[in-house]
């Protein structure tokens, strides 16, 4: 079929294709809860959106790279494990894959290293003025009491009953390793800390020479019109002058003389 086409039209769809191609938009996979750490036995739910066709349209996932077999648009991980974590991709049939997201399952209470208190946060790299929530999140949900939030060793927040913790708009003060302390019975407990980073806005740099530059280009170049005008005014006041003394001097002739 496609030897019986045209070579132009050929082109054309090769065209169609690649523009369909440039066209195609990201998917976007978001967590449910929210966060990206996670202690063992947690429950996530993976989403991914994204252009399908109409119909019932297969959702590709990848985990570390390999392909998985689910292929619905939500994945739900229940009492997560270790071996859950790791960088999820999911893609559409009319979309790009998705950026990657990095889910951390952390071992939960144990003989050897016990974690009953994991510190959360909504995202680990914020723009300035963006809000900064964060959460203390213990073993299976135990109840935890006398909650305080610690930044660089200090203390920031203290709740007593278990709260999440919001500045609502960072600052670059706001930069630093972030930790978590509370009591679960009479067990005083603390997460390991984790690093927040505040990212500036991107502001175009003013450079002073530049603005000194400028100044003395305008300066310039009004003195240089101001001796124009003067000038042009000097001469066109000199000549008109020179006109109005101008006598037109009349000599007669040698042939007029003679006939006198």
């Amino acid at each position: 079929m496609w030897q019986l086409l045209p070579p132009t039209a050929l082109l054309l769809l090769a065209s169609t294709d690649t523009r369909a191609d440039l066209l195609k938009e990201k998917a976007v996979l978001s967590l449910t809860p929210e966060w990206d750490r996670l202690l063992e036995k947690d429950n996530v739910t993976l989403k991914c959106q994204g252009a399908r066709p109409e119909g019932n349209s297969p959702t590709q996932w990848w985990h570390n790279g390999k392909l998985l077999p689910h292929q619905t648009s939500s994945y739900f991980i229940a009492a997560a494990t270790v071996n859950d974590s790791g960088e999820y991709r999911c893609g559409t049939n009319l979309s790009e894959p998705s950026d990657p997201v990095q889910l951390q399952v952390r071992a939960g209470c144990g003989l050897c290293l016990p974690a009953w208190l994991l510190l959360q946060a909504r995202q680990w790299v914020v723009q300035e003025g963006e809000p900064i929530v964060l959460r203390c999140h213990s073993w299976k949900n135990i109840p935890v009491y006398k909650v305080q939030y610690f930044r660089n060793g200090r203390g920031r927040k203290f709740f007593y009953k278990n709260a999440e913790f919001h500045i609502p708009k960072a600052t670059a003060e706001h930069n630093g390793s972030y930790f978590c302390r509370g009591m679960i019975g009479q067990l005083n407990q603390s997460s390991e800390a984790v690093s927040l980073t505040v990212q500036a806005l991107d502001i175009p740099p003013t450079w002073p020479w530049l603005r000194v530059t400028t100044c003395l280009m305008l300066g310039l170049l009004f003195a240089v019109d101001t001796g124009l005008y003067f000038s042009v005014r000097r001469d066109l006041r000199s000549s008109l002058k020179n006109r109005r003394n101008d006598n037109v001097m009349w000599s007669k002739s040698p042939e007029e003389k003679q006939e006198q």
